[in-house]
């Protein structure tokens, strides 16, 4: 055993402090690409010191405290299901698991607001609320393994967010305990003019600058009506377009989705024309409104030479939404492949589809370079890119996927687009973050980083690129 897991054990109790080899072998990564291909290709893993299973704020923070003192790494960690690199454990470290704080601390539907403890896993989140004819609103694809800290963390987004908002507009107040051991919690108010929001600290800190122990939503009756509607376009700019007058317009559709013309065939075949690009949109609300928007965004998609498309293509993906195939199956078989989000202003996406879309196909190797937009706002939208590749020679592929991914982040940047909507940084993108923030907001990240964990030991190697 090692001397920090006895230190922990007498601090915390024997069954808080794991160390078989098993639970330690599970946490230690998670779902990134290159870590699933280092497992493929047998590649060994470090092993962490122990994994750590606090029940409370303050048995967390003792963690923080003793670990600081005895200089060890720790690296939080919730449902794993992470896709960025955001988990890859040194050795001698300590995974600090939130598995053990979960469940709902307080609901009330006058306030409606709910508060979960952080290692509440995110459908449970949802379906509890739910009980009461309410919801949380947020559904990120990988609600049914994600944490609530995790969603706050990695600042996540949901496939409802053009409606409903992202993490961060769901999160009325949260716990958090510093890396020295202070713990924080802000104050339960609708808004605050009160300095700066402390909640963005933690927001798309991926763990490296606390550790996320509570949150409190702000949530939203369950919608009395729902309804599916698509449509198909002679181009993707076209579709963009058409998002972009709905926006403008003030129509709220939750779901708004645009494949081109690659994916359109690819998963819509059966309801989208070939060489069209589909959109897919759910309205949600009280009938009425419901009934206007769909009017409302016919007009729209009228004045663009829209075609119609059975609202039977927004069921299917509404049925197959969350079921995503494992990228494993595809690595045995000498492909590569990922999906990468940015984002864009309206006036700059149609750019950074073109370009990435052209330097993708580039890539030795490259089967599919392709993208669909499906988080829209007023001034602009995300892309979806997905790629895979089969380098003649297998042992390329872990250089061709980071040349996939360096494409992408600087074909992004020369257009003017954001590296990162939702997956957060994470090992894959850190190197691009200095295009992203600039020296100056690269410099005050470090000094943030340097001012709560001057050690550098919260979750090393992540969101900051090397000095």
């Amino acid at each position: 055993m090692s001397g920090i897991a006895t230190r922990l054990r007498a601090e915390l109790g024997t069954q808080a402090v794991r160390s078989e080899p098993e639970i330690l072998a599970r946490h230690r990564r998670d779902t990134w690409v290159l870590s699933e291909l280092r497992d493929v290709e047998g590649d060994a893993f470090e092993t962490p010191a122990a994994v750590v299973e606090p029940t409370s704020a303050e048995q967390v923070a003792a963690v923080l405290r003793i670990c600081r003192e005895a200089r060890v790494a720790v690296v939080p960690y919730g449902g794993g299901s992470g896709v960025c690199g955001g988990v890859l454990t040194p050795a001698g470290a300590v995974v600090l698991s939130t598995r053990r704080m979960e469940g709902i601390v307080a609901l009330d539907d006058g306030d409606l607001l709910a508060r979960f403890r952080a290692g509440t896993n995110g459908l449970a989140a949802e379906n509890r609320v739910q009980e009461t004819g309410l919801t949380i609103g947020h559904w990120p694809q990988s609600i049914e393994l994600s944490t609530v800290g995790g969603w706050v963390a990695t600042r996540a987004a949901g496939q409802f967010s053009t409606a409903y908002g992202n993490v961060e507009d769901v999160l009325l107040s949260l716990e958090a305990v510093l890396p020295d051991g202070t713990l924080v919690r802000t104050r339960e108010t609708p808004r605050a003019s009160a300095g700066p929001d402390l909640r963005q600290i933690f927001l798309g800190s991926e763990g490296t600058l606390g550790v996320v122990t509570e949150v409190t939503f702000s949530l939203r009756a369950r919608p009395e009506s729902s309804r599916g509607q698509a449509f198909h376009f002679a181009t993707l700019e076209s579709g963009l377009e058409a998002i972009r007058l709905l926006m403008r317009a003030g129509w709220r559709p939750p779901v708004v989705r645009l494949y081109d013309e690659a994916e359109s065939k690819r998963s819509f075949g059966e309801y989208c024309p070939e060489g069209r690009s589909l959109l897919l949109l759910l309205h949600e609300g009280p009938a009425a409104v419901v009934e206007a928007a769909l009017a409302g965004v016919t007009r729209i998609g009228d004045g663009l030479s829209a075609g119609s498309a059975p609202a039977a293509a927004v069921e299917q993906w509404l049925e197959h939404r969350n079921r995503v195939p494992g990228f494993r199956g595809f690595l045995e078989r000498g492909i590569v492949l990922d999906t990468i989000e940015v984002g864009a202003l309206w006036s700059r996406v149609a750019e950074v589809y073109r370009r990435v879309v052209e330097s993708l196909r580039e890539v030795d190797g490259i089967l599919t370079a392709s993208a669909h937009s499906s988080h829209s706002y007023r001034s602009g939208t995300n892309l979806y890119f997905t790629f895979a590749a089969r380098p003649k020679d297998p042992a390329r592929m872990a250089d061709i996927y980071r040349e996939c991914w360096r494409r992408t982040m600087e074909a992004t940047l020369a257009a003017g687009g954001g590296i990162a909507h939702h997956h957060g940084i994470g090992r894959v993108r850190r190197d691009a973050l200095a295009g992203e923030l600039g020296p100056g907001g690269l410099a005050l990240l470090r000094t943030l980083k340097r001012a709560l964990d001057p050690d550098q030991l919260l979750n090393p190697g992540v969101l900051l690129p090397d000095a």
